[in-house]
């Protein structure tokens, strides 16, 4: 008998070990699985932090300080500066084909650059100045992953001895955080879809905070318990468990045909994802309202204190650590969403930031999903690293919970 009892504690003692190592196992595969995935977004994305340029002497002797800057040709003179050091580097004449090949370098951008450059610093008029511009996306991709495109051979000689002449250069691309979405990769950007989400972010949050604590606090305080609001309840956990791209076809219909809204605008984005978050407010505002002890109720009844003054007195502001979490993370939720906004036609290219509510406007998970769409290399390393961008605010927002929930957690 004591054999079979010693025999039965080691296989409880073994299973106990083996059910630890799987877990182990599960946490390291798990950890291994996200180093692996962060490690290739991060290796796709950090390319895109930086961005080539080339050095070009303009001539602008022609100039000087009382010169009307409206009257410059920008194009012209950066156009004429590739072609003389083009033909400097062969010293031979190019025909009009191999020109505009030649053009081709040098980002569609180059003469607002120049433009910039002068505004800046008017000195430089009536002298020629080395000035650096953004080359093209083509250019940039043979110095960064040494891709050739359709480049001529004249072409890549002439690219090679810039660089081996110190007239190529890496810059940080501040452009990506700064301009708005283009066509042309290289000057592609990611300031109006941030904007875009600030602003849905804000109607929904303006929107959803209130309602849901105010709905939480009335089903678990005041609502009696009889079966219209057992139907309430679930249909509350119900609405948390719907995919996203209902809600965007609710908004579609609601929103956009009967109550006519600007199409493609955060009003109605905001409005949508307020739908979305909702739910999932005031289930966790319920759950921290059920994890406040009964005594303190009880004590402040025994005070003589009325419902509604326990209510806002004590649990409101024992209830605001859980309800900041909750928010958090529904405002993590509805950052990453994309398919409710693709069916109320936040889709549009916008090449502009939306100066109100009503404007269109888009969001950075739906300029992620048209970038990702695209072949050209420029936007595979952009959309590496625009996601790169939204997986860091998200884990802000999740950061931000766990140290209000650490902060203000009560231990009861």
């Amino acid at each position: 008998m004591l054999n079979n009892k010693i025999k039965n504690l080691k296989k409880r003692k073994a299973k106990e070990l083996r059910f630890k190592l799987y877990g182990k196992i599960a946490i390291a595969f798990t950890l291994t699985f996200l180093v692996v995935l962060f490690s290739l977004i991060l290796w796709r994305a950090y390319p895109a932090l930086y961005r080539s340029q080339i050095a070009l002497d303009i001539d602008l002797s022609s100039y000087d300080a009382n010169s009307n800057l409206e009257t410059i040709d920008y194009n012209f003179l950066v156009k004429k500066a590739l072609r003389n050091k083009f033909q400097k580097v062969f010293e031979q004449n190019i025909d009009q084909k191999e020109l505009v090949n030649l053009n081709q370098i040098l980002s569609r951008i180059s003469n607002f650059e120049l433009q910039e450059q002068i505004a800046k610093n008017q000195q430089i008029l009536g002298s020629s100045q080395l000035l650096w511009f953004s080359l093209s996306s083509k250019a940039d991709m043979y110095f960064k992953y040494n891709n050739f495109g359709n480049f001529s051979v004249r072409q890549l000689q002439f690219l090679r001895d810039l660089e081996d002449d110190g007239h190529i250069r890496q810059v940080f691309n501040w452009q990506f955080f700064k301009n708005a979405d283009s066509r042309e990769p290289e000057i592609a950007g990611i300031v109006v879809g941030l904007i875009g989400s600030l602003m849905v972010m804000t109607i929904f949050l303006i929107l959803a905070f209130p309602i849901a604590v105010m709905c939480a606090f009335y089903l678990e305080e005041f609502a009696s318990k009889n079966r219209l609001n057992d139907i309430i309840e679930i249909s509350i956990n119900n609405l948390a468990a719907i995919p996203s791209i209902i809600y965007g076809l609710l908004g579609l219909v609601f929103y956009l045909q009967v109550m006519h809204l600007p199409r493609s605008s955060s009003l109605v984005g905001g409005m949508t994802l307020f739908m979305l978050v909702l739910p999932v407010i005031i289930i966790a505002t319920r759950n921290t309202i059920r994890s406040i002890p009964q005594t303190i109720r009880d004590g402040a009844y025994g005070l003589g204190a009325s419902k509604l003054q326990v209510t806002m007195h004590h649990l409101l502001p024992l209830s605001i650590p859980g309800i900041m979490t909750g928010s958090i993370l529904a405002i993590s939720r509805a950052l990453g969403e994309t398919a409710p906004l693709l069916m109320i036609g936040m889709v549009a290219f916008i090449a502009d930031r939306a100066q109100s509510f009503v404007d269109p406007a888009t969001v950075l998970p739906v300029q992620i999903y048209l970038w990702s769409d695209l072949q050209e290399n420029g936007f595979v390393e952009k959309t590496a690293l625009a996601i790169l961008v939204l997986l860091l605010v998200l884990m802000l927002f999740n950061l931000s919970a766990i140290i209000l929930r650490k902060k203000f957690e009560k231990k009861w």
